[in-house]
């Protein structure tokens, strides 16, 4: 099925939540394809920027519309929809918008929010309807908005926000993770997180991390939450926990300025020297070899308290990662499913595996084998 939005004089002719809902329809469980993009009001907002204020006041303005609004017993939320467009709209919770709720109310707040997300052909008005519900906790608005959540570049702040107030959030929340990736994945996770259910758990420990850049935000807090250090030494560990371990610490190994370092997740000798143990267990295949090689790579080039290791913990680690990668049957692993014609495998071998001198990647005409 098709997506038109015929923009036309009048504006887009589909609201957003119709938009996000069509595009779920085609793949129920998958993630909307470029988050969805192109939305419905594209042409609007293409070339629009944010005013520099003062962030302070952001929100303020849309909060003074809704207080007009509310203080009028008999107006209608469709008077809404366009009252909006000229003004900047915070797509995560705001104070203001949060007060001019609680200043009016309850229902009528609950009953406008409804109207503005499901059926605004205008992203800012959809997002003040969104806030309006984020600062409620009805469970009847969880599909309304997962739907509009699934949008979540730029829906997914609020919709993790309003989801996590309500009984029944985590189940939602873990029901949107699957289905957003970038920013909304962030939202997301972190929100996830923040709430701590045990029923969440074992999502965050295998499919928290999706091998994105972004990633980095939110993998030192999913180790934390969810307390790797006990899964990955505990007794119950299968290949998906292992693996899901293996991209954690990459992604802790590398993102600095984004969220939690190895240097500053106190259990990462411990969580290192396990998944280096249980991937010698592992049946060797292209994804493991080289998220071992990036973390043994990471450590090698790295001080040891860079790692949260001493010396003797990071140089035990490092051989345990390439008694395993040095292995013929991990060798032939890498060298039968890496594309050798590819930019990753060519970045690979140049960088990862020339400094940790691997075997797999090593010229025997050279000299180099060992």
């Amino acid at each position: 099925m098709s997506v038109t939005t015929e923009p036309g004089r009048l504006g887009p002719q589909i609201t957003l939540f119709e938009h996000a809902l069509r595009l779920h329809q085609q793949d129920p469980d998958g993630v909307l394809p470029h988050d969805g993009s192109p939305y419905p009001d594209e042409e609007r907002y293409r070339s629009r920027t944010q005013p520099d204020s003062d962030r302070r006041l952001d929100g303020a303005d849309v909060a003074a519309i809704l207080d007009r609004h509310f203080s009028r017993p008999d107006a209608q939320a469709s008077e809404l929809a366009d009252a909006f467009r000229d003004t900047h709209v915070p797509i995560h919770g705001n104070v203001h918008i949060a007060a001019a709720t609680l200043r009016a109310d309850r229902q009528r707040v609950q009953q406008t929010g409804r109207w503005l997300v499901r059926h605004s052909t205008d992203r800012c008005a959809a997002t003040v309807g969104l806030a309006l519900l984020a600062t409620d906790w009805a469970e009847d608005d969880i599909p309304l908005i997962q739907t509009i959540g699934l949008l979540s570049n730029w829906f997914g702040p609020l919709a993790a926000e309003a989801l996590q107030r309500r009984r029944g959030g985590g189940e939602a929340l873990l029901w949107l993770a699957e289905r957003v990736a970038g920013w909304g994945r962030v939202y997301v996770v972190e929100a996830l997180c923040r709430l701590g259910a045990s029923a969440s758990r074992t999502w965050l420990l295998r499919r928290a991390c999706d091998g994105d850049f972004l990633n980095g935000y939110f993998a030192g807090k999913v180790a934390t939450a969810a307390h790797l250090h006990e899964a990955i030494t505990g007794a119950d560990v299968d290949d998906d926990l292992i693996d899901h371990t293996g991209r954690l610490l990459k992604t802790m190994a590398d993102c600095g300025g984004m969220g939690t370092t190895l240097e500053h997740y106190p259990p990462a000798p411990i969580v290192l020297a396990a998944h280096a143990a249980h991937l010698a267990r592992q049946t060797p295949t292209v994804d493991r070899y080289v998220d071992a090689a990036v973390i043994a790579d990471h450590l090698a080039a790295k001080p040891p308290n860079r790692c949260g290791c001493t010396v003797e913990q990071r140089d035990r680690i490092v051989r345990q990662y390439l008694a395993v990668l040095e292995r013929p049957d991990w060798c032939d692993a890498v060298r039968a499913g890496l594309d050798p014609t590819g930019d990753f495998a060519a970045w690979f071998a140049g960088n990862v595996a020339a400094r940790l001198h691997l075997r797999a990647f090593a010229d025997p005409a050279g000299g180099d084998e060992r």
